[in-house]
């Protein structure tokens, strides 16, 4: 199994909306894509809680049963939607993929 952790720090304000509102639309957007893509055993997105000590504001947490899984979820067009629009909300993004 591949565990998929990605993180995210938002800019304080993209595409017309706060960081808090686009933090909401990833979170919505990307644990919609569990309906859609059946190669995601498990996914889950988790918001930060504001504090002066964080790093990033959002954490993708999911899992894999394969790395071709994982393959064919990161070429899946309604993924490739989501990831688009992160490309315009965000500053910065650090992703680990292990398997478990």
């Amino acid at each position: 199994m591949i565990h998929h952790v990605v993180m995210w720090k938002l800019k304080d304000s993209a595409e017309g909306k706060s960081k808090a509102e686009n933090a909401q639309i990833i979170k919505q957007k990307l644990e919609d894509l569990g309906e859609v893509i059946p190669q995601i055993e498990s996914i889950h997105v988790g918001i930060n809680i504001e504090n002066q000590y964080s790093n990033f504001d959002l954490i993708l947490d999911s899992y894999f049963n394969s790395m071709d899984d994982l393959m064919a979820y990161q070429v899946h067009p309604k993924h490739n939607e989501i990831a688009d629009f992160i490309g315009k909300v965000r500053e910065e993004r650090s992703c680990v993929d292990y398997e478990i």
